[in-house]
């Protein structure tokens, strides 16, 4: 589709050459003057067809009973809001701080304005007073003082904004986002480069709630110039709390092992969740670091811009501001002043760091400690030792940075677009509601059931040492390890930080043993049942605004007992991350969980064909897609777990087991070939029904995982290649060229006359994650260049025309609509480098590169 077309696009309104210090040639690039020409909206209930909502009348009055109690008596969000659905912002940038921490978004024009501070619940609110300014000086005079944001707001109006953002771009190469300022008619240009400590195979430095601004000022003038960069912040996050009274800010100095840092704490003491900002910068000589403890983020605020102005620095008073009055607010400024030598180049380094060591949900349960505090204390003091570790240790956290993502970025075979996408995609890892907190000494995670008794350990040494961890399905879904969506994610957990994913697993195999008989309320089908149903695969280990871990299952469409493919998708992760950690103690614990799920699925197999039926709707993944009998998806997947039994039956020198496994799954295969296959691809199920024959992109999603995981051939090749190829060729030829042009991925459903299938609300939507699934199994078939064009329309939709960058929804159609923005599925796309690495006669990768520690 052409990275260089696309580039020129996104860089139209760009009228400078310059092209900034350090910035690199790979990642996403746009002018700050750009706008984005297409405009969608959310999906809301007018963009259900006709059919379908009479189908789901009943569906709807019970979500709005649900909804009213949820919102206007408990006073609480719901985890899906059906009726305000976030509006589309095209302003996303890279998100601030390390993983599980917390998390701050700041915007691809310079803005704050994504907040993630209390776990798992979002603030959408930009705020203005949070900006760099930078200050000009010659001669004793200030020649240019300017607020970097083309933004004009009506308060703060004693400050210059309005830069003109023409002469600006943004880059992103996540974890590390680049902003170029070309000060026109000053012949300087500056550079911001923004660092935050997300780290493959570092559970350390990984979980700093900190980030770091690098601003190199390159001065191309014939004479010296004096130059101040002043970062200001509010103390909060743009929330009505924020006028809540009590807070205070006060300066601080700290000096280690030869390295000095200065700044500004900002102590934000709410009775749930307190914590304290804190903006810093490092003492380096020939420069002046300088303060304004307080100032009022309203009115004119000219007294701190004149302040600046007079002589580049602040007045820097040394005590503490009095507690706000109730309706105030309270902002600091911190300023870095340096000499610029002509034709030369100087930097000064600040710091933003925040400091909520521990953390309680909605429900006001159990305090948990973030994972960070097991470096730093639980006391919320840390901020100024977070801030003198990030401001001396960032360039070591580029150098990993860097050789990370070396052999990626000069892979010459690999396009330019692709290597935005990889990296880029990460962000949910820090901005998808992230908590990572450790252990509790008294946490028992085995539901109650030991290993002699086909349990687990009561706290295994994984978790143990490495903590919890939980990320939401989306920023809009929020529900926490959805795990038939996580399923398709966790390619990157178990790449990059295989600890947190294997510590995940074991979270999820506890709850498989543990019921919970509260009747509960179906809103699917107006029946009541169990919240948790013994020997399934839980759905998620619940929302943010309760109290996850311990009270699960958010999600309230389905009996548990009805999800047949989370058991399903369990056994295939257990045994994939065996295969990329080589953990022999994991594979052990996990076995007599799989053995337990796998004979809760056996029932299913109605007939004793070795295949399990589906009734009602075909699984958690697509639970809006109506299936009668074996279908193409589950019934791919269960015959990927038989096989997968019977492997680790190997591995663990089972052989009854493996006996038994062998036997269905030889049945099996017979049974799916002949119910499914039609000559050119698997059927989307075996009704017979007018539907039943549409293609499905994610049919092959049983052989993606064999594949994955080293399987697929000889012993155990399940899917005939010959037919997995076929399928995959009649994906691309109907559900990615047929649909639009080829140029917006796969649509989840086509008809095999070249239609989309609209029966559902989801099959005539393209998924972004599952679209990098597919291309990820086209790519383990040697179907390379398909795979890279299958997915390179999702990216180019989704980054350069939708403007939904930092906020990949799960789903869109072809026109209009979009999803659930900032979506956990598309973190598949590792599965895509996963591919690429077994490539035939490609350079093996290292251990490291596919998950050991």
């Amino acid at each position: 589709l052409g990275d260089s077309t696309s580039l020129a696009e996104l860089m139209s309104r760009y009228v400078s050459t310059e092209t900034g210090f350090g910035v690199p040639k790979d990642g996403w690039r746009i002018c700050l003057a750009h706008e984005f020409k297409e405009k969608r909206k959310p999906f809301q209930a007018k963009d259900v067809s006709l059919s379908n909502m009479i189908e789901h009348v009943s569906l709807g009055v019970r979500y709005l009973r649900w909804w009213y109690r949820k919102t206007q008596v408990e006073k609480k969000a719901p985890f899906i809001d059906m009726f305000r659905a976030l509006p589309l912002r095209q302003i996303y940038g890279a998100p601030l701080g390390g993983i599980g921490g917390g998390s701050i978004t700041r915007g691809w024009r310079g803005d704050f304005c994504r907040w993630q501070l209390n776990p798992g619940m979002y603030h959408y609110k930009t705020v203005i007073a949070n900006q760099f300014t930078v200050c000009l000086r010659r001669g004793g005079q200030t020649v240019y003082q300017q607020v970097l944001s083309t933004e004009r707001p009506p308060t703060l109006q004693g400050w210059n904004w309005g830069y003109c953002g023409e002469y600006a771009f943004y880059h992103a190469l996540y974890p590390r986002a680049w902003t170029v300022y070309h000060l026109p008619g000053q012949n300087v240009t500056l550079t911001c480069r923004q660092v935050s400590p997300v780290i493959p195979h570092d559970y350390k430095d990984s979980s700093l709630p900190v980030a770091v601004f690098v601003w190199d000022i390159e001065n191309k003038n014939d004479y010296a110039l004096d130059v101040s960069i002043m970062f200001t912040m509010v103390n909060g996050s743009g929330h009505k709390d924020d006028k809540s009274g009590g807070y205070w800010n006060e300066p601080f100095h700290l000096e280690k092992d030869g390295e000095s840092v200065s700044g500004v704490l900002l102590h934000h003491q709410t009775p749930v969740n307190p914590y304290t900002l804190c903006i810093a910068a490092r003492e380096k000589s020939g420069q002046e670091i300088s303060h304004q403890t307080a100032f009022s983020p309203k009115g004119t605020c000219s007294a701190l811009w004149s302040d600046l102005m007079t002589d580049g620095r602040l007045d820097s008073p040394k005590d503490s501001s009095p507690p706000t009055q109730k309706g105030e607010e309270v902002a600091a400024a911190l300023a870095v002043s340096c000499s610029v030598p002509a034709n030369s180049h100087n930097s000064v380094e600040f710091s933003l760091a925040w400091d909520m060591p521990k953390i309680t949900f909605g429900s006001r349960g159990r305090i948990y400690e973030r994972r960070y505090t097991r470096y730093y204390g639980t006391k919320g003091d840390a901020a100024p030792s977070l801030s003198h570790y990030a401001l001396t240790h960032y360039s070591k956290w580029e150098e990993s940075i860097d050789e990370w993502q070396r052999p990626i970025l000069q892979d010459g075979s690999l396009p330019a677009w692709y290597k935005s996408a990889l990296f880029n995609e990460l962000y949910f890892v820090v901005d998808g509601g992230t908590v990572w907190v450790e252990l509790p000494e008294d946490a028992d995670i085995s539901g109650g059931v030991r290993p002699e008794d086909g349990g687990l350990p009561a706290q295994p040494d994984v978790v143990k040492d490495y903590g919890r961890f939980a990320y939401l399905e989306g920023q809009e879904y929020r529900m926490y390890n959805t795990y038939d969506v996580h399923f398709y994610a966790s390619f990157a957990l178990i790449m990059l930080w295989p600890k947190l994913a294997l510590s995940l697993q074991y979270d999820i195999a506890g709850s498989v043993v543990q019921h919970d008989p509260t009747e509960r309320l179906n809103l699917m089908n107006g029946q009541y049942s169990p919240v948790k149903t013994r020997d399934v695969v839980p759905h998620d280990i619940g929302d943010p605004d309760d109290e996850p871990w311990v009270r699960a299952n958010a999600y309230l469409i389905h009996d548990t007992a009805d999800w047949k493919d989370l058991n399903l998708k369990f056994v295939l992760q257990v045994y994939r991350d065996y295969y990329l950690t080589q953990d022999e103690q994991y594979l052990k614990d996990m076995w007599p969980i799989c053995q337990t799920v796998m004979e809760t699925e056996l029932k299913f197999d109605k007939d004793g064909d070795g295949l399990i039926e589906n009734s009602g709707y075909a699984d958690q993944t697509y639970d809006g897609w109506k299936v009668t009998g074996p279908s193409a998806y589950c019934g791919g997947l269960w015959l990927a777990s038989v096989c997968m039994m019977c492997k680790m039956a190997r591995v663990l020198n089972c052989e009854s087991v493996y006996q038994r496994y062998r036997d269905i799954l030889e049945r099996g295969k017979a049974a799916f070939d002949k119910l499914l296959w039609n000559g050119k691809y698997y059927n989307y199920d075996s009704s017979g029904r007018s539907l039943s024959n549409s293609v499905m992109s994610d049919q092959c999603a049983g052989h993606w995982f064999l594949r994955a995981s080293g399987l697929g051939d000889d012993d155990y090749q399940v899917f005939p290649k010959e037919k997995i190829c076929s399928a995959l060729k009649s994906v691309f030829d109907l559900n990615v060229m047929s649909f639009s042009g080829g140029q917006m991925g796969a649509v989840n459903g086509m008809r095999p006359e070249g239609v989309p299938d609209r029966s559902s609300v989801q099959s005539d939507e393209v998924w972004v994650g599952v679209v990098y699934g597919l291309a990820a199994t086209m790519i383990h078939e040697g179907m390379i260049e398909e795979g890279m064009h299958t997915a390179e329309g999702c990216y180019r939709a989704v980054w350069e025309r939708m403007g939904m960058a930092f906020q990949t929804p799960e789903a869109y159609c072809e026109k209009g609509i979009y999803r659930s923005l900032a979506y956990m599925r598309p973190l598949s796309i590792w599965a895509m480098q996963l591919a690429l690495n077994n490539r035939p006669n490609h350079s093996k990768t290292t251990d490291k590169d596919v998950g050991q520690d």
